[in-house]
């Protein structure tokens, strides 16, 4: 069979085992299986291809077949400038968190050596972002997960980026100050597990769910985020787009300033979150 052959066969497989983009994951695999350019099926296109080769592209098609995720399967993947690797041990990054990057990293302008914490940082995405577009800062990854912890140290390495690492749960015995709060916990309802994607079940559910409506780590984050931010700083989370207006509206309650942002599709998925000035002891609420 020649390439283009290969990759026909690729999509009909994928098409029939329903995945959602067969065309554009057959593309990616078939070139990541036979270390080719971008270029190979218009210029290569009739070359036979047999030996390891063919073996090894039919061993990732099938387990793309079988709905291991494509990242997992290509190994890495481009995120916010960063080459990022990864697999099982946490969540791959999403597109719509490299909007919350850039969102967030707008409350550190004019700030001089900010000190920065990624809360649930999984792959590491996040506080690598930060430090990679603010090499002055002073940046903190956590994670409860041992595992996400070795990739994000692992991603580090790999950008050459000098972010320090910790084991929590949440910001549990960590002081601060900091000047920004970054938060991309599970977020997911529990009742979301049934109707899962099937890619999802290679996801640690860790870092998928929270409690009955999605909110339970967010909420458990709030006291601690209050004691651990500088004066000025500013707290973001990333959450689903079913419960981050409820989320927002409870900030307010408790006495935050607290304000909506949408991803680049428009629903309303991202919180800052800045404590009230206290006035003779007690916290401002808003009106």
């Amino acid at each position: 069979m020649n390439l283009r052959d290969h990759l026909a066969e690729a999509v009909r497989t994928l098409r029939a085992a329903g995945v959602s983009s067969p065309e554009v994951d057959a593309r990616a695999l078939t070139l990541h299986a036979l270390d080719l350019p971008p270029t190979a099926f218009l210029l290569r296109g009739l070359e036979e291809v047999d030996g390891a080769g063919a073996e090894r592209l039919s061993q990732l098609i099938q387990q793309r077949a079988a709905r291991v995720p494509l990242q997992h399967l290509l190994g890495t993947v481009e995120w916010g400038g960063l080459q990022l690797s990864v697999d099982g041990r946490a969540l791959i990054p999403r597109p719509e968190t490299e909007w919350f990057l850039q969102l967030a990293l707008a409350d550190l302008k004019g700030v001089g050596l900010p000190r920065v914490v990624d809360v649930g940082t999984g792959t590491g995405a996040l506080a690598l972002g930060v430090k990679m577009a603010r090499p002055d800062a002073a940046v903190l990854a956590v994670d409860l997960s041992p595992e996400a912890l070795a990739l994000a140290r692992e991603n580090a390495l790999l950008n050459s980026l000098d972010v320090a690492f910790v084991k929590s749960d949440l910001l549990n015995s960590i002081p601060g100050p900091f000047d920004l709060i970054l938060a991309n916990l599970p977020y997911l309802p529990e009742g979301d597990r049934a109707h899962a994607e099937p890619e999802v079940r290679h996801d640690p559910e860790l870092a998928l769910y929270s409690g009955p409506d999605g909110l339970t780590l967010a909420r458990r984050l709030i006291p601690q985020a209050r004691a651990a931010l500088a004066e000025g700083g500013a707290l973001w989370l990333e959450l689903d787009p079913r419960n981050a207006p409820a989320f927002a509206a409870e900030l307010r309650a408790q006495g935050w300033a607290a304000a909506l942002h949408p991803d680049l599709t428009g629903r309303e998925r991202f919180v800052r979150a800045a404590p009230l000035p206290s006035r003779g002891g007690e916290t401002m609420r808003p009106v």
